[in-house]
């Protein structure tokens, strides 16, 4: 299993609507994620520096093609077309992320 996080910022006017999108992700969404070995997926909120922190363990042995088959999912792709809109991703962030990914320095079990 790995632990990854992820940072992203989010516009102010539409925190409330992400909030509410993720009250009820949609059940497709969260199989495909289930089927690329995600598992204990968090995303938290960091007001007023509106930045949406996520977390998850990964289980599996092939991430990038995990990450290509959540891609591919119609259902996903639809439901990112209304998430996407809220996000603001970081300048910062490596080519091809739109979420940055961060290095994890410390845990405890």
């Amino acid at each position: 299993m790995q632990r990854m996080g992820m940072v992203i910022g989010i516009a102010p006017e539409h925190v409330a609507e992400y909030k509410r999108l993720h009250a009820a992700v949609w059940p497709a969404v969260l199989a495909r994620l289930a089927a690329s070995n995600i598992r204990n997926y968090s995303i938290f909120l960091r007001e007023p520096e509106n930045l949406l922190f996520g977390v998850w363990d990964y289980h599996g042995s092939d991430y990038d093609a995990d990450m290509a088959a959540i891609a591919a999912d119609p259902e996903t792709q639809r439901w990112w077309t209304f998430c996407s809109p809220c996000q603001r991703p970081l300048d910062s962030r490596a080519a091809g992320e739109h979420w940055a990914m961060m290095e994890c320095v410390f845990h405890v079990d």
